[in-house]
């Protein structure tokens, strides 16, 4: 009997911390009014198609 393989997981939204200018992997989520933030400084972070650069 043939198995299906595992589905791959859903890779993570890539955002971006505009005051630290780099790359978060482990924002904040707050729980207040669900708004991802930079766990550095507490911005508000952004997907990189947000930016507007290019």
């Amino acid at each position: 009997m043939a198995q299906t393989p595992p589905s791959p997981e859903p890779k993570p939204e890539l955002l971006y911390c505009p005051n630290c200018a780099e790359e978060v992997t482990d924002p904040l989520t707050c729980g207040d009014c669900s708004a991802v933030i930079c766990r550095r400084c507490g911005t508000p972070l952004e997907s990189p198609d947000e930016l507007g650069i290019g």
